[in-house]
């Protein structure tokens, strides 16, 4: 009994740094863009709603336009199908209370990145030591892209879902690993992995027991979340893949062989007459679809099965597109690589304050970008 107790202390400690370091993270992320945008636009800023609204940009201003009026087969805003419903439908829920959607917004990526660090943590914890669990949950909120994590957009509620269907699998608790595998599926198209990634852990379980468990078959519950999205499209637009048509139509995005979309990127560094676009279109793109690349090859001893399939399937989406755009904001979704870049660092102190030093100025740099209006991922 007095072992349990010690344990339930150590363990609430651990979290509440883990809760900590989000929200220290979070407070400076919110307060240097405040700062960064007064000083480069020569504005202030008056206000609650001024200090959240620098952030109200690019997808974050459809998804609190679907939380505001829904979906639609008609107009302009017909093309919003491709956001996927679960985020800007919990915004919509909160709003009803707050009655500001996008105070709403920033309430749920609060709580989802919270949510998301606890998870992590904890599922770093199951094969790695405490010390390298909480380097890895930083190095994931210091990511020069982590700024999505706490604005109004996707990734810190995907990867909460995610991470936890990961780390309920991984405790062979495989009701939650569906139910949260389908409500990612229901966030990003990229829950779809889930299934041939968690399978790898079923199998790690049979080699185990050697035994059929019937819980395996809850996994069917990820597609699930897939298919209620596929209703969604069917019910406002009469077709369940019209999400697909206008990805290819309004935004020009459709499947294509990686390599094609890497030389059009390695075409905009080498071509494109203006030198911001070049770097922020080309030479950034391309970085970090190497830094995706060779983490998963050079990383690859170190992972387990199904971290291996998230992130090669994972980098293969990102890159087989008509065009490589964004790749620095959805290589947050490849979270092996902070358990990697944790375990390197602790290696080498060298390496470590290097990754540390990398992180935080292109954090600064892509904030600024993104809270002036320019394009930041």
């Amino acid at each position: 009994m007095a072992t349990g107790k010690k344990n339930n202390g150590k363990f609430s400690w651990l979290n509440i740094n883990v809760i900590a370091t989000v929200l220290i993270v979070k407070f400076l992320i919110l307060i240097f863009a405040a700062q960064s945008y007064q000083i480069v636009n020569d504005k202030p800023l008056l206000g609650t709603n001024s200090f959240l609204e620098i952030w109200h940009r690019w997808d974050a201003v459809n998804y609190l336009k679907i939380a505001q009026t829904g979906y639609t087969a008609v107009g302009e805003d017909r093309f919003l199908i491709v956001f996927f419903p679960f985020y800007p439908a919990l915004v919509a829920l909160l709003g009803i209370v707050i009655r500001d959607n996008l105070i709403s917004a920033f309430f749920i990526t609060g709580i989802a990145s919270v949510a998301l660090g606890l998870a992590f943590r904890e599922l770093v914890r199951l094969d790695y030591s405490e010390k390298t669990a909480q380097l890895a949950v930083l190095f994931l909120f210091i990511f020069p892209t982590s700024y999505f994590l706490h604005i109004p957009y996707t990734e810190s509620l995907f990867l909460a879902l995610t991470i936890g269907s990961f780390l309920a699998a991984r405790k062979r608790i495989w009701l939650v690993a569906g139910v949260l595998g389908a409500l990612a599926c229901l966030t990003r198209i990229n829950g779809l992995i889930l299934i041939p990634a968690l399978a790898f852990e079923i199998w790690e379980e049979y080699r185990e027991t050697r035994r059929f468990n019937w819980k395996w078959l809850l996994l069917v519950l990820i597609p699930v979340g897939f298919g209620a999205y596929l209703a969604l499209n069917y019910f406002v637009t009469g077709n369940p893949t019209m999400f697909l048509i206008h990805q290819r139509e309004h935004w020009f995005r459709y499947f294509r062989v990686p390599w094609e979309g890497i030389w059009e990127t390695y075409r905009t560094i080498i071509y494109n007459s203006k030198v911001a676009d070049a770097h922020m279109h080309g030479v950034q793109e391309m970085l970090f679809v190497l830094i995706g690349l060779f983490s998963t090859i050079f990383g690859w001893r170190y992972l387990r099965n199904s971290y291996r399939v998230w992130m090669v399937a994972n980098w293969l989406l990102f890159v087989s597109s008509s065009f490589v755009l964004s790749v620095p904001r959805y290589t947050l979704t490849l979270f092996p690589l902070f358990i990697l870049m944790a375990l390197t660092g602790r290696r080498n102190w060298v390496t470590n304050i290097f990754l540390i030093v990398w992180s935080i100025l292109f954090l600064s740099l892509f904030i600024t970008q993104f809270v002036r209006g320019w394009w930041a991922f």
